[in-house]
C-alpha cells in the first residue's frame, strides 16, 4: 500500500519545480494503516501558492485509488525541509542524451522558409553518409516530422530501466525520430501555456532512448522565444544552422536568429546559413533559373554577418511532393541529394 501511495505522490507535479512531490522533497512523512492514510508535507515557505491545490490533488487521487479510505485521508502541512525518511524517491533521471556525440540545431527566426524540410533532409543525408543519426521535432505547437518521414500513426513504446521510463523513438530512412506529434492527433491544435510546452519538450529531450548517436538534429520551432531558451539550456548544442529564403523580410529575421545563438548566455557557434527556395528550374527548361524570391540575398547577409553560406537549395517540384507523402527529397531526387550532401559535409567538417 505504501509503495502505491508513494508512486501516486510522485505522479503529482509541483508546478514550480516541474517534478513529482517526492523528487521535489516536499513529502515529509507517509503513514498508511488499516484505519487511515496520513500524509505530512513540508514546504520551505508555509505560504507556497500551490499548497492548497497540491493538498486537494493528493486527497482526490488517494481517494480514487483507495475508495475504502476516501474519508480517512489527512494531509498535514508544516513549514521547513522534509525529512523524506518514509519516502522512496526515484533515482535522478539519466538523460537519454548521454551517448549523443554532436547536436546540430536547425533554426529559422521566421516561419514558412522550409526549416523542417531542411532539417529532415539533412538528417537523412547524415544517415546515408554512414553516421548514426537522430532527429528531434522541437516544434511542440506545430509538429511536422511524422508526416515528413511517413511516421503518422506511430505511438512510441515505453521501456522501464533503472526505475525510470524511457520512450523508444521511431525509425525511418536510417534516422531515429521523436516528436510531440506522435502523441496527438494530426488535426489537434496544441494550446499550451509556456511551462507546459517546455515541460513536454524536456521529456522528449531526456526521456527518449536515443542510444548511441553520432549526430542529433534538432528541428527548432520558428522564432526566438521561451522554447528556444529551454532547448539551449537543456542540452549542449555544438552548432546552429539557420534557414532562410532570399526574401528581404526573411533575411531580416535571420539577423535575430544569429544574435540569439551568439548571445553571451547561449554562445552556440553558428555554422552557417542555408538559402532555401533559392530559384526554380522547370523540368522542360533544365538550364533556366527563375529567382522567384530574389537573388543572392543570403550570400550578401552571410558576408555582412561574418557567417558562412552553407549552400543554396532550389525549389524542386518532385522533392516538395515527396515531403507531403512522407518521402524526403534526398530519397527521391538525385539533384536534391547532391545539394544536401554538399551542405552536410561542410557541417561535419566544421562542427566542434
Amino acid at each position: 500500500m505504501k509503495e502505491k501511495i508513494i508512486a501516486i505522490l510522485e505522479g503529482i507535479v509541483h508546478p514550480a519545480t516541474e517534478k513529482g512531490l517526492i523528487s521535489s522533497g516536499i513529502v515529509d512523512n507517509v503513514s498508511p494503516s488499516t484505519e487511515n492514510i496520513s500524509i505530512t508535507l513540508a514546504f520551505p515557505k508555509n505560504r507556497d501558492p500551490f499548497m492548497n491545490s497540491i493538498k486537494r490533488q493528493i486527497i482526490e487521487q488517494l481517494g480514487s485509488a483507495f475508495p475504502e479510505m476516501k474519508d480517512k485521508i489527512s494531509v498535514t502541512v508544516k513549514e521547513g525541509v522534509a525529512k523524506n525518511t518514509n519516502a522512496n524517491p526515484k533515482p535522478e533521471m539519466k538523460s537519454g542524451l548521454t551517448k549523443v556525440k554532436k547536436i546540430v540545431a536547425v533554426s529559422s527566426a521566421k516561419g514558412g522558409v522550409g526549416k523542417s524540410t531542411v532539417a529532415v533532409n539533412l538528417a537523412v543525408t547524415f544517415a546515408s553518409m554512414g553516421y548514426k543519426t537522430g532527429i528531434l521535432d522541437a516544434d511542440v505547437y506545430g509538429p511536422s516530422l511524422p508526416k515528413m518521414l511517413g511516421l503518422e500513426g506511430y505511438l512510441p513504446e515505453a521501456e522501464e530501466r533503472e526505475r525510470q521510463t524511457y520512450m523508444i523513438p521511431a525509425e525511418a530512412y536510417g534516422v531515429k525520430a521523436m516528436s510531440i506529434g506522435f502523441f496527438i492527433k494530426p488535426d489537434d491544435a496544441l494550446v499550451w501555456r509556456g511551462p507546459m510546452a517546455t515541460g513536454a519538450l524536456k521529456q522528449l529531450i531526456h526521456q527518449t532512448d536515443w542510444e548511441t548517436l553520432d549526430v542529433l538534429v534538432i528541428d527548432m520551432p520558428p522564432g526566438t522565444g521561451d522554447v528556444h531558451l529551454t532547448l539551449l539550456a537543456e542540452m549542449k548544442v555544438n552548432g546552429a544552422v539557420i534557414v532562410s529564403t532570399p526574401q528581404e523580410i526573411a533575411l531580416a529575421d535571420v539577423v535575430r536568429g544569429i544574435s540569439m545563438f551568439r548571445a553571451d548566455h547561449i554562445n552556440v557557434p553558428v555554422l552557417g546559413i542555408i538559402e532555401n527556395m533559392a530559384w526554380f528550374t522547370p523540368e522542360e527548361l533544365p538550364n533556366k533559373k527563375y529567382y522567384i524570391f530574389g537573388k543572392g540575398g543570403a550570400a550578401r547577409l552571410a558576408e555582412q554577418t561574418g557567417v558562412r553560406l552553407l549552400g543554396e537549395i532550389p525549389l524542386i517540384m518532385s522533392a516538395m511532393e515527396g515531403s507531403d507523402s512522407g518521402k524526403p527529397a534526398v530519397t527521391t531526387s538525385a539533384e536534391a541529394a547532391r545539394y544536401y550532401e554538399h551542405i552536410a559535409r561542410i557541417i561535419v567538417n566544421n562542427i566542434s
